[in-house]
């Protein structure tokens, strides 16, 4: 049974500073990338990144394009190539990451120099992309549905860089997508993290759920959704998306951007806030509870924002190290009343650098969740009555003994803080999680249904 009580949400504290990624980690990367590319028989790898799309060579250097596009060729020799524009010369990848650097101009913005750099068709065939070579293109997604035609040679990267791949290879079938090394379902190189990078996610999802806590004390009538944005704090972190606030009408949109909308009594609202390595998210209604709403969802809202939770509970007690996908689907899919929402999306996703990298929670999903990999319970309903929305978005990692000490060594106060979130979902929510369930959010699994009544949570009985 969930019941809506007075719930104490500690404050969980914030890290003192951004844990590092070191030169080895990254080397190792780039090695596993190597090995991947030889199981393949892949000559090449070509890695694109714009401001969009970088999480994959984010991934193997450290490197995340500004104002313009990138390209890292890498061979099976480990040789590393960086193409930049004008602007990127200035914001380089550390030395230690040993990557050659060639200027191509055309990567620069409209109306800046293209008088100091070579063609791309050059470049490319200096660096060894010729007749008969095998390419992999990676950027930010492949395909596997039926609506693309022969999805093996789909890319989502420039036509102008595939063209000019095409055109020195001699044939099309020899340059395909490869985004599946690092983003595949069950074993893309970027579902699994160390000690380290689950240590700076544990930072990144300190501050947007601390953020999005103080977004949801500030709210009351008549504040501008621009002013509730206000309390979003990156930490230093880049943006994974754009930050969201919506009320009324508005919340129907939730993907939009904060503006001067007011909010007013009885309005359900929107929230996320989102950097590299995590977002937490929350949704309600402004009331300080049912009598506050509408007639229409005086009756419905506490029932369907009950059953959410019940999801959310679920999915948290069936997710751990060993568990198909697939299972964890059915727990949350059983939980939910289809009488009162359906789900908008998968319920649950990997996260990394980006916000979504892939989704094994499937039906019939035989994929095993696994220690290093970094989840987000990111569970939309969407109301099978009258407009209302609910959400408790926020981030676990799973690990086993081996990771949880590294972790608890090499990052103590990141352990501290978990081991205090654990405990708190534990003992205050009631929700049983399996030791291998990582909280890295400072709002775990906390859930006020009516934002003007900030004590009263939801919790298991």
């Amino acid at each position: 049974m969930i019941s809506l009580m007075q719930v104490d949400l500690p404050d969980f504290g914030l890290p003192p500073a951004l844990p590092a990624i070191s030169a080895s980690e990254y080397d190792e990367r780039l090695g596993r990338t190597v090995e991947r590319m030889e199981q393949e028989n892949l000559d090449v790898l070509v890695v694109y990144a714009d401001r969009e799309h970088s999480a994959n060579l984010n991934y193997l250097i450290g490197f995340d394009p500004r104002f313009e596009e990138a390209l890292l060729l890498l061979d099976r020799k480990g040789r590393r190539v960086l193409l930049v524009g004008n602007e990127c010369k200035g914001y380089l990848p550390e030395a230690s990451r040993q990557c050659r650097v060639e200027l191509f101009q055309e990567f620069s913005l409209l109306g800046q120099p293209r008088d100091g750099s070579a063609p791309l068709q050059k470049l490319l065939s200096d660096y060894g992309v010729g007749r008969g070579v095998m390419v992999g293109c990676a950027g930010w997604k492949f395909f596997s549905g039926p609506n693309i035609i022969n999805p093996r040679t789909a890319l989502e990267i420039p036509s102008f860089i595939v063209d000019t791949l095409r055109a020195l290879v001699g044939d099309p079938a020899r340059v395909i997508n490869a985004n599946h090394l690092f983003m595949s379902v069950e074993d893309g190189l970027r579902l699994f993290n160390s000690a380290d990078q689950i240590a700076r996610f544990e930072y990144a999802s300190a501050y947007t759920s601390t953020s999005v806590r103080h977004a949801l004390a500030s709210l009351r009538e008549g504040i501008a959704e621009k002013d509730v944005a206000a309390n979003f704090d990156s930490g230093g972190l880049p943006l994974s998306c754009h930050p969201m606030v919506s009320f009324g009408e508005k919340a129907r949109r939730g993907l939009s951007s904060p503006s001067d909308r007011r909010a007013q009594p009885g309005d359900p609202f929107t929230m996320a806030f989102g950097v590299e390595g995590a977002l937490t998210a929350r949704a309600g209604v402004m009331a300080s509870g049912p009598e506050g709403l509408g007639e229409a969802l005086r009756d419905f809202y506490p029932r369907f924002v009950a059953n959410y939770f019940e999801v959310i509970v679920a999915w948290y007690e069936s997710v751990k190290i060993g568990a198909l996908a697939g299972e964890v689907f059915a727990a949350a899919d059983v939980a939910r009343d289809p009488a009162l929402f359906s789900f908008a999306l998968n319920p649950g996703h990997y996260i990394h650098l980006d916000e979504w990298v892939h989704s094994p929670f499937a039906r019939d999903s035989r994929v095993a969740l696994q220690s290093g990999m970094a989840l987000q319970s990111d569970i939309i309903p969407v109301s099978a009555g009258p407009f209302c929305c609910s959400n408790a978005e926020d981030g676990i990692a799973l690990a086993d003994d081996e990771l949880c000490a590294q972790l608890a060594a090499r990052h103590p106060g990141c352990w501290r803080r978990i081991a205090a979130r654990r405990q708190f979902m534990c003992e205050a929510l009631g929700i049983k999680l399996h030791d291998s369930v990582l909280p890295l959010s400072n709002t775990p699994a906390w859930l006020i249904p009516y934002a003007l009544a900030p004590k009263q949570a939801l919790r298991v009985g």
